[in-house]
Order: C-alpha cells, then sequence, then structure tokens
C-alpha cells in the first residue's frame, strides 16, 4: 500500500471549491429625486468623516444647520434632470454591470462565485450586500469599489463601511479588498478604446480634456495620492492613443483638470469649468472631455459635465463641444474588472 493512500490528489481543493462572493461597490444615489429622499441621502454622505475632514462639531452644525436646510431642494432638481424610467443612472448602470460581470465569470469557468452590488451611501447598502453574502455561505469576499483610481473619500471609505460591518459578525470571512486599479493594462485598453471610437467618428478636437472627480487640496497635502493616480491614468491613455497612427494625437493636446468643486477652500487644480471658460478665448473650439474616475454615467457627468459645463464652455465662446461617456457596462470594461479580480478568485 502506498504510503501516500488518503492523500487528496490536490492538497488545495477544497480551497478552490469554496465559494467566493464579489460586492461590487460604487457611490450610490438618493432613492428617489424628491428634497426628502436627497437630504437623506446627503445627510450620510456628508456626514463621513472621509469626505470633509473638519472639526467634527463644527461640520457638525454647519451640515445641519445650514448645508441640509438649503442643498437637498437644489440637488433634487438637478437629479430630476437626469432620472430615467430605470430611475438613478448610476443605479441602474451598476446593476447591468453586475449582471454582465456574473455572466462573464460563469463563462470563464468561475462557477462558485455570486456577484452582489451595493452603494457606499443610499441603497443597496454595504452592510445588506454583505449580509446577503454571508445568508449565502460565502466565506471568501472580494470587495471591488469602481473607482479606478484609489482616494480616502472613495476607496478608503469603502474599506471602513465595510469593516464596520465585519467587526460585528463572529465568524469573519477571508476577506480581499481591491484598492484601486488605474494602472491595470485591460482598464486602460477601454478608455483607450472609448476615446479612439469616438476620435475616429467625430473627428480628432483641438482638445483632449480629461476630467476628474476634484477633492480639497489639503488631501493631497496630507499624503491622498488620488492627483498622481489620476495624471499617471492621462499618461497612460495617452500612450496608448499615440500608438494609433490614424488618429494623429498629440499629447501637447491632451489637458487633466478635475470637476465638482465645493466649499470655499482651494481645490485640485485646474479647475474643469474655469479651464472650459477659458479654452475658447486661446482659439480652442473643439473639444471633446471625458471622466475617467466615474466608471458608470451619474449626477457628476450626465449634468455637470455634459449641461453644466457644455453650457460654460459654449457661452464663452465654443462651437464644438462632445461628452465620451464613461465606460459604463461596455464588453471590454467588463472584461477590465474580471481582470482585476482574477488574481483573487
Amino acid at each position: 500500500m502506498s504510503r501516500f493512500s488518503g492523500i487528496t490528489d490536490n492538497p488545495h481543493k477544497e480551497r478552490f471549491n469554496q465559494k467566493t462572493g464579489i460586492l461590487l461597490t460604487n457611490l450610490g444615489s438618493p432613492d428617489e429625486p424628491s428634497t426628502k429622499a436627497v437630504r437623506v441621502y446627503l445627510s450620510e454622505f456628508l456626514s463621513d468623516p472621509r469626505i470633509v475632514e473638519i472639526p467634527r462639531l463644527v461640520w457638525m452644525i454647519i451640515l445641519h444647520g445650514i448645508i441640509l436646510r438649503i442643498r437637498p431642494k437644489r440637488s433634487a432638481k438637478l437629479y430630476k434632470s437626469i432620472w430615467t424610467e430605470n430611475g438613478s443612472p448610476l443605479t441602474h448602470i451598476t446593476r447591468l454591470q453586475r449582471d454582465k460581470l456574473s455572466a462573464l465569470l460563469k463563462q470563464q469557468g468561475y462557477e462558485n462565485t455570486e456577484v452582489v452590488m451595493s452603494m457606499r451611501y443610499g441603497n443597496p447598502s454595504i452592510e445588506s450586500g454583505l449580509e446577503e453574502l454571508r445568508e449565502k455561505g460565502f466565506t471568501r469576499i472580494v470587495v471591488l469599489p469602481l473607482y479606478p483610481q484609489y482616494s480616502s473619500p472613495t476607496i478608503g471609505s469603502t474599506f471602513d463601511a465595510v469593516s464596520n460591518v465585519l467587526r460585528k459578525w463572529r465568524w469573519v470571512p477571508e476577506l480581499h479588498f481591491i484598492n484601486g486599479y488605474h494602472k491595470n493594462t485591460t482598464y486602460i485598453d477601454a478608455l483607450a478604446n472609448s476615446i479612439s471610437e469616438d476620435l475616429k467618428k467625430n473627428g480628432t478636437p483641438q482638445k483632449l480634456v480629461f476630467s476628474y472627480h476634484g477633492m480639497p487640496k489639503l488631501f493631497l497635502d496630507n499624503g491622498d495620492p488620488y492627483y498622481c493616480l489620476c495624471l499617471q491614468t492621462t499618461r497612460l491613455v495617452i500612450e496608448k492613443l499615440t500608438l494609433d497612427k490614424e488618429l494623429q494625437l498629440d499629447k501637447e493636446n491632451v489637458i487633466s483638470t478635475f470637476q465638482s468643486r465645493f466649499g470655499k477652500a482651494e481645490w485640485l487644480k485646474p479647475y474643469t469649468d474655469a479651464t472650459l471658460q477659458g479654452l475658447p478665448e486661446q482659439g480652442i473650439k473643439d473639444i471633446a472631455i471625458i471622466s475617467p474616475a466615474f466608471s458608470a454615467d451619474c449626477l457628476e457627468t450626465l449634468e455637470e459635465i455634459e449641461g453644466e459645463n457644455r453650457e460654460i464652455f459654449e457661452e464663452a465662446g465654443g462651437e464644438k463641444y462632445r461628452y465620451i461617456a464613461a465606460l459604463n457596462d461596455r464588453d471590454d470594461h467588463i472584461e477590465a474588472m474580471l481582470d482585476v479580480l482574477k488574481p483573487n478568485l
């Protein structure tokens, strides 16, 4: 009798057969475009200490005494302008991403996986997503926040939310937390593909603008790498695009800017709105703009970039303005998600 009798053929077989739950997360949206729902959403969002880093007591007085009395009504109007029959665009697109990623996983042979979507703020919550995975018996969980570039207010905050739930569980699952993927080649390829398709269809603009969500400059000064990761994303995409001679894209005609300022503090520069306002007087009247920090179209792209910033550019004398949509549920974007997940599957 062999001395190896009774030993399984593959000592890691049990591990390979473990069920892996994938928690796909994004920022979130109010439940409906009403003042009441937006107030609830903004209260949760703006109460996060990762979002606003000023003394807690002072900020709570400002938030509840001023901001939540004024901002929800204005924001509700903005949400109404982008709301669809499917509800919030961000929530709907994330749901499509979940479904397509789930199908691709099964197609690629990852049978013991399930994808659940959650939002950092609003519904479905991160807690509900984690509880769903626990109830279904998943002992391994991979968390994929759909923010390509790490920042404390996005991915850091998501980690906080996941940790706050798991610290209450008696049996904590094996956890893999993905804290960004801005250099992933399939993600860069997907971004480059979306830009290339637009430029080949509509022509090369005078300027190609990469507009990233902004943050207070103080965050950068305190060590947040987000600003540097955004610039690196732009560089990697442009390096990819300039290989295609058909595009005739000069990297000198590419700029990176930062949008969505809030409050009076200095934010990351250059500002998107100020840049767009100043381009026409420099003779730049034909631009294309893309927002690579957003994995799905949302208020900041559909209303701010497509609407507000378009008006700023055109009122300043701009003539041609086109927004290149977020990657949303494009097939190459879903393939990029799988590629990011693979080392943890």
